[in-house]
Formats: structure tokens, C-alpha cells, sequence
């Protein structure tokens, strides 16, 4: 794509997204300064990953709406917050607010003050960076997935963070799911019963140490690095395995699909909506028995949320 139609396709998509919200007046000025920001994200992301970013490729994975209103928001502007504040968490038209309020309450079950003081100062942790001059949290939101399920997962992981202060572990609870994100486009319920069969039969296979990976990462959202500490072994392993997991994780059920009859192409969205919920029901990586195989190789034994000492 050359400068000309690169410029003609930024300025359609703001007057797109100005026709979407016109009551957020952001200027295109600061859209194509914006959209050249996250072509900047989006570039260092794929060189990480040994991918060749294309600014073309951006544009058209860019959503477009989701990212004019972060934009906005980054830039101050009262509308855009009270669009933001507005939005919907799922078809069932739960508000965004609702969305994390809930999960405050799941993670601060009988303490009604923690809960509101998490989701009020959610919006002003967004503007401020992790530590001083550091870059503001919403200013990382690359615009290629969806806004509000990415803003669940800060709230989410953030939550999850300060529990984990002062103590090794915190494990979610096992009935923990994202039954509140967006399903993904493919509306054939069918697909999600047949993903969820397909998972649940990759999942038989592994071995207990990728099923300690898998929870340590997922239950007890731990870095690499924490779930490192916590197995005795390099960070550069953890990571390696994860990655293999991944690799096969999309390969087996991505077979299985197909074999069933999936031509659909966006078997990511299938796992970001299904996974989480999925893995956290299942029997093998509960807490109690991933306390077990922690217990096997001599490691402490992690402490449930909303339990006692937790």
C-alpha cells in the first residue's frame, strides 16, 4: 500500500468511526497520529514474533471503532469515557461496568467497599503507567482484537495481581469462567459443542508436567518467570513448553475440527472464547490437584481465593 492510499484508508476509517460516534470529536489529526502509534506496536510485535509487519495488513485487521474510541479516551476526552462506560460486555447487553463489577465480586466475595473501589479506580489505572514514566495501560491496546474483552483481561489480571501480593499462589476459583465475553463470529453453536470435545480429548493427552504448566499459567495467572520459580526450572523451559503446547493445542483440535466438518478460519476466536472456561472445568487442573502435583515435586500447596488465609 503506498502513502496515498494508506492516507485515503486512514481518513475513511475515522469518518467511519465518526459516523459510529459522532459524539466523540476526536480530531483526525490525532486518529493518523494514533493509528501511527499502533502500526508502531503492531510492527515491534511481529518483528518479536519474526513476522514482517505490513501496514496494509494493520488497517484491515485494525477495529476500527474499538481503537477511535481508546484513542479518545487516551486523549481525554468526557465522551469517549462515557461511550466506553456504556459499552456492552456481551449479547445479553450486559454493561462493561457490570462485567467487572462482577468479577470484583467473584474475587472479593463479602467485601462490598473493595469491590467498588476496584472497578472506580479501574478507569483512572488505565491513564497511568505500571510505574512512573512508564507507558499508560491503555495506551497498549494494539487495536487488532476487540476492546472491551481486552479491558476485561487488564481488570482481570490487575485483580489477580494484588491478590497475589504477599503470598506465592492464588488460585481462581474452579467455576471461574468468561461466560461474559463476546462470542466469536461464527454463530453455529454446533462448533463451539464440537470445539469444546475436541479440547476436552487434547486435554486427556498431556502429561502432568504440561498440565502443571497450564495451571500454574492459566489458574494462577503466573509469568513465565513466577511459574519458573515455582517448578525449579529455567524461565527459557516454561516458555519453550508453552509455546509447544500452543503449537499443538491449535494442531490436534484445528484437526479435529476439520474432520468433523469446520471450514470456518477462526478457530482463534473459538479458543479465546471456549479455553479459559474449559481448562478451568477441567477435573485434572483444579486446584486440588494441581496442589497434588505441586505437593509431588515439594512445593508448597497454593491457597484458593476466598478461602481462609487466601
Amino acid at each position: 500500500m503506498d502513502g496515498r492510499a494508506a492516507e485515503a484508508e486512514v481518513n475513511l476509517l475515522y469518518h467511519f468511526c465518526r459516523l459510529r460516534l459522532p459524539a466523540v470529536a476526536l480530531p483526525l489529526s490525532s486518529f493518523e497520529r494514533h493509528v501511527r502509534r499502533g502500526f508502531g506496536l503492531y510492527q515491534a510485535r511481529l518483528r518479536k514474533e519474526g513476522r514482517t509487519p505490513e501496514y496494509r495488513l494493520f488497517l484491515e485487521d485494525l477495529h476500527a471503532v474499538d481503537w477511535f474510541l481508546a484513542c479518545a479516551c487516551l486523549d481525554g476526552l468526557s465522551r469517549a469515557w462515557e461511550a466506553l462506560f456504556a459499552s456492552r460486555a456481551n449479547r445479553s447487553d450486559c454493561l462493561l461496568v457490570d462485567a467487572l463489577r462482577a468479577r470484583a465480586v467473584r474475587l472479593f466475595p463479602r467485601d462490598e467497599s473493595r469491590q467498588e473501589q476496584a472497578v472506580a479506580e479501574f478507569w483512572g489505572y488505565l491513564l497511568a503507567g505500571e510505574r512512573d514514566g512508564s507507558v499508560p495501560i491503555l495506551a497498549r491496546y494494539d487495536g487488532q482484537r476487540p476492546l472491551v474483552p481486552w479491558l476485561i483481561r487488564v481488570f482481570q489480571n490487575k485483580l489477580l495481581s494484588e491478590l497475589r501480593h504477599g503470598h506465592d499462589l492464588v488460585a481462581l476459583p474452579d467455576d471461574w469462567t468468561d461466560g461474559d465475553l463476546p462470542m466469536p463470529g461464527n454463530g453455529d453453536e454446533r462448533w463451539h459443542r464440537e470445539f469444546r470435545a475436541a479440547a476436552h480429548d487434547w486435554l486427556q493427552g498431556l502429561a502432568d508436567n504440561e498440565l502443571l504448566i497450564l495451571g500454574l499459567r492459566l489458574r494462577y495467572r503466573l509469568s513465565q518467570r513466577e511459574a519458573a520459580k515455582v517448578l525449579g526450572i529455567h524461565e527459557g523451559n516454561v516458555g519453550r513448553q508453552t509455546d509447544k503446547l500452543s503449537q499443538r493445542c491449535r494442531a490436534e483440535i484445528g484437526q479435529k475440527m476439520h474432520e468433523v466438518g469446520w471450514t470456518g478460519d477462526d478457530l482463534d476466536g473459538l479458543i479465546m472464547k471456549e479455553m479459559d472456561s474449559l481448562l478451568l472445568d477441567e477435573p485434572r487442573l483444579s486446584a486440588d490437584r494441581l496442589a497434588a502435583l505441586l505437593a509431588a515435586r515439594g512445593k508448597g500447596v497454593p491457597l484458593p481465593v476466598g478461602e481462609p488465609g487466601a
